[in-house]
């Protein structure tokens, strides 16, 4: 078999995708318009809330939510967020530029998300919980947390939850899809993910509050919150003849905001994503059970990723159990000199992060599985685009390697 390209994501521009994006062309208007809000319809459907908002990117989202909370007074400026150390560094990027302060716990080993069990034990230490507002649990690799618990531990300590629910597109738990576990949720469509749309995010809640908030900070705090906006129709509710004042509610802003509205390219790309989302996690269930099938024999020198038709796989998560036989290093060098893109699973962010530093004497030692899985944790691509012949390619390289 000759060398191959496999790589972690991938993007096709079928005929639906460029149909959509015409569209947008022969429309003329490019800023936010008809597929934004199309888009946000049908995602919220989806997921299975109310309401969606799409916004620039998952970051954007993470920090629009957060800044929401904050404006209601449900989350205090310097209050403590329960969140993971195991996860693209966006997560905690957010809660550190909302004015919050990231508390990290563990995670589960074989499922890579923060446990009902550590979260609490990090609260039945706390003096002053009142110092504390929000979990924030990642669904890291399209692995649901267990949400169940973790909103009883909030309720317990009168705590909000927060999902990021970036990688997880229509995974599912106890038969709710994530995303529509919590309060509020967000985002992300990389061009990794499971619905891709390059950069693009995005809140579902069923909270109307939340809903109008963040549609005024992603357009710099302005009055608007409407859905649509009729005003080309005579029709805008913050507009009466009968007012002293003619002021222009798209340039009249009641806080202060920021820029993280989208366009319409963006939607376009995902509404036909979105229309095949099933056909598209179902390949990605199916290439996972493949790659494990076969991979199975080097089980006592790999952790596999574990398999359930319940999970919306972002990728193909790999953990070395013993570095002593193979490095993570030596294996993503050489799964990369054959053609097998790789990328690490992240790093344990207040350890292994540069930018948080400041952290490791605080967290050295004492979150072992994130720092474990930060060091010897991996991914490869298990993208709907992969064909049978890329995944024995895949096998093929291993064997060479592991053999």
């Amino acid at each position: 078999m000759g060398f191959r390209r496999v790589q972690v994501g991938y993007f096709r521009i079928d005929k639906e995708e460029r149909q959509a994006v015409t569209e947008v062309l022969d429309n003329g208007r490019i800023s936010e318009g008809k597929k934004v809000r199309e888009f946000e319809l049908q995602f919220a459907k989806f997921v299975g809330t109310k309401y969606a908002i799409a916004l620039s990117s998952g970051t954007s989202a993470l920090v629009a939510g957060l800044l929401a909370l904050i404006h209601t007074n449900k989350v205090k400026i310097g209050s403590k967020v329960i969140t993971t150390p195991l996860t693209y560094v966006a997560t905690s990027n957010a809660i550190v530029r909302s004015g919050l302060e990231p508390v990290y716990v563990d995670v589960d080993r074989r499922t890579f998300g923060i446990t009902p069990k550590n979260i609490e034990n990090q609260l039945k230490k706390v003096r002053n919980l009142k110092d504390y507002s929000l979990i924030l649990p990642v669904h890291l690799m399209g692995y649901p947390c267990q949400m169940e618990e973790i909103n009883k531990i909030a309720q317990k300590y009168k705590l909000l939850t927060f999902e990021d629910s970036a990688q997880a597109h229509g995974s599912l738990y106890k038969g709710k899809k994530t995303g529509s576990l919590s309060l509020l949720s967000a985002f992300s469509f990389y061009i990794a993910h499971n619905i891709q749309a390059g950069e693009l995010g995005a809140i579902a809640t069923d909270s109307e509050e939340i809903v109008k908030l963040v549609r005024k900070i992603k357009t710099n705090g302005r009055l608007c919150d409407c859905f649509i906006c009729m005003r080309a129709e005579g029709k805008c509710p913050r507009i009466s003849i009968d007012d002293e004042e003619d002021n222009d509610p798209r340039f009249t802003h009641d806080f202060i905001g920021l820029n993280f509205k989208t366009m319409e390219f963006q939607a376009a790309l995902a509404l036909p994503q979105l229309a095949k989302v099933d056909q598209i996690i179902k390949k990605r269930q199916e290439i996972v059970k493949y790659l494990n099938q076969h991979l199975e024999k080097y089980s006592q020198i790999l952790d596999l990723p574990l398999y359930s038709e319940e999970i919306s796989y972002l990728a193909y998560p790999v953990v070395i159990k013993d570095p002593k036989v193979i490095t993570r290093k030596r294996l993503r060098f050489e799964l990369e000199k054959n053609g097998v893109e790789t990328r690490p699973i992240f790093g344990c962010i207040p350890t292994q992060q540069p930018a948080y530093s400041y952290l490791k004497k605080e967290y050295e030692g004492k979150l072992p599985n994130a720092e474990y899985i930060g060091r010897n944790g991996f991914y490869i691509g298990c993208h709907q685009y992969l064909e049978k012949e890329d995944l024995n390619y895949v096998i093929n390289v291993f064997n060479r390697i592991l053999d």
